[in-house]
């Protein structure tokens, strides 16, 4: 399944507001990790770090949506990955937004190009949708960073 934006009438859309929690705050340690020996990390340790200072740039326009299905494994967005999603960034080409289409919401790639809107799944077994001119799309924001399990 996939699903498109239209390049004329792209609008902005803020989700329902939601009751905000406390940061989590974890240590980071200074020292970069090689795929080689071990080290002992207890002498590298910095300032608790909190993860949200690193993934939301634009605190009052971010959101956070959880992946549902394959169409985006390509892009590195599989099944219940947690978005991250600013709506400060423009949705321009090649971008992976999160879009309305018929109320229904997406994640693609967006192609705009040559006058034509075209949602973008990022895996061969899933169909683009050209979406130009229609009126019941609205992008939502653009991702920023996904967050997976490994």
């Amino acid at each position: 399944m996939s699903a498109g934006f239209p390049v004329v009438s792209v609008r902005s859309v803020s989700p329902a507001s939601t009751t905000p929690r406390a940061s989590v705050s974890c240590p980071l340690l200074l020292a970069r990790v090689a795929a080689g020996f071990p080290s002992p990390a207890d002498d590298y340790m910095d300032r608790p770090l909190d993860i949200a200072e690193h993934l939301v740039r634009h605190p009052e326009a971010t959101f956070f949506l959880r992946a549902q299905g394959q169409s985006m494994t390509g892009a590195g967005i599989h099944d219940g990955d947690l978005l991250v999603v600013d709506r400060a960034v423009e949705p321009v080409h090649n971008k992976v937004a999160i879009v309305a289409v018929d109320g229904e919401l997406t994640v693609k790639r967006l192609y705009l190009r040559a006058g034509r809107v075209v949602l973008l799944p990022e895996n061969p077994d899933y169909e683009p949708l050209d979406v130009t001119g229609r009126d019941d799309v609205h992008v939502w924001g653009v991702v920023t960073y996904v967050v997976h399990a490994l």
